[in-house]
């Protein structure tokens, strides 16, 4: 049997549409995806959807209209690692011969929720003290710049870098440069998180990929997956250090091994920067650099565009968006692109090998309720 390769991606454009529904932005998305493929509804046996807040059945909501003819429809909710965890149930069902062709989609439309922060479960302990997601990144970005001895300079440039990139990247919700300052003098959100630190609270979205073991008939070279893993938080009943990811490191250690790489083997990676202090925390989880040299290492322009090795290209959650239920299918959107030489002017130069990571949800006990991480090759 043949490995399942991706043979086609699609992507809405994210930003605000009050007048679209999911749906909507979903259809385009996966439309856009069997184009690439080269094929149509009816060659695919089965269908995955990411989502998180469109409430009841949204795969069949998004998938009536067009045509299909009454595959499985497997919904999926994992917080904002939904997408990225019906993509690794997908390549499973392909591996074990279940099916041939299968599409996995993510979509969520905030528009209707009104703004602010993620509504979050109102019996949760945590939620109901006011740990909602702002509040505890703000707790883990006092307690890295305590221990590390970091200015709060340090975390607005890494939202200065990912505006940057988000205006090479059409589909992204903000496309202006910001400075320092500008990041800084922001409404503060929750100290020493600013507004232009936080990934935008009202984005909607959508984003498919095709996968299959038949051959090819989309016109780009089809991407491998070398390394697909899905791992959920610890019950921490102890201390706990704020200033490690302690699920994004096990769950890369996991990839890693999979696909036979280690971090100095990535060309690209497109990581969770729903806060700025998330981008710093990931750098050193993933390996790209020792505990406390997260900031000499964006500093270095090592993860920009041009350098060693390029994190959000796509502009990341800060500037493209963060629909939950589509960011992890938008990441390897993303990598898909990056890797078959078609990412435009953000194209990071010789792309062999990308990783993507999403974490999910927080729970009382939990730091993250899920962590999903994917390694792509051309």
């Amino acid at each position: 049997m043949n490995a399942p390769l991706i043979t086609g991606v699609g992507i809405s454009d994210f930003g605000r549409f009050p007048h679209l529904n999911e749906e909507a932005l979903a259809q385009a998305a996966i439309l856009s995806a069997l184009k690439d493929a080269g094929v149509g509804v009816r060659d695919v046996q089965a269908f995955y959807c990411g989502n998180a807040l469109g409430g009841h059945l949204p795969g069949q909501r998004a998938l009536r209209e067009l045509g299909t003819g009454g595959e499985a429809v497997y919904n999926i909710d994992n917080a904002c690692s939904s997408g990225a965890t019906a993509f690794q149930l997908a390549l499973q069902a392909l591996r074990a011969g279940q099916y041939e062709t299968v599409l996995v989609f993510g979509m969520d439309h905030l528009s209707g929720l009104g703004g602010g922060a993620l509504p979050m479960n109102e019996r949760d302990w945590n939620n109901r003290r006011g740990m909602i997601m702002p509040a505890l990144y703000a707790m883990r970005a006092k307690r890295y710049m305590h221990e590390r001895g970091v200015p709060a300079e340090v975390l607005a440039d890494v939202a200065v870098k990912n505006r940057r990139h988000g205006m090479l990247n059409p589909i992204a919700t903000f496309c202006r440069p910001v400075t320092r300052e500008e990041v800084l003098a922001s409404r503060m959100v929750a100290d020493p998180l600013t507004l232009l630190q936080c990934c935008p609270g009202v984005v909607d979205g959508a984003a498919a990929l095709v996968l299959s073991t038949r051959p090819s008939r989309g016109a780009a070279k089809p991407v491998r997956v070398l390394a697909s893993v899905v791992q959920s938080g610890l019950f921490e009943i102890h201390q706990v250090d704020m200033t490690e990811a302690e699920i994004t490191r096990r769950a890369a250690r996991l990839a890693y091994e999979q696909a036979g790489v280690g971090a100095g083997d990535l060309s690209l990676i497109e990581l969770h920067d729903a806060f700025t202090i998330s981008e710093l925390l990931y750098y050193e989880a993933l390996g790209l650099c020792e505990p406390g040299e997260g900031p000499g290492l964006l500093a270095s322009g090592a993860t920009a565009l041009g350098g060693r090795i390029p994190v959000n290209a796509s502009g990341g959650l800060l500037a493209k968006g963060h629909p939950p239920g589509a960011t992890g299918v938008a990441q390897i959107v993303e990598l898909c692109e990056q890797l078959q030489q078609r990412a435009g002017k953000r194209q990071v130069q010789g792309a062999r090998i990308g990783l993507s990571q999403v974490t999910g949800g927080g729970i009382w006990g939990v730091d993250h309720a899920a962590c999903s991480i994917h390694i792509l090759a051309a």
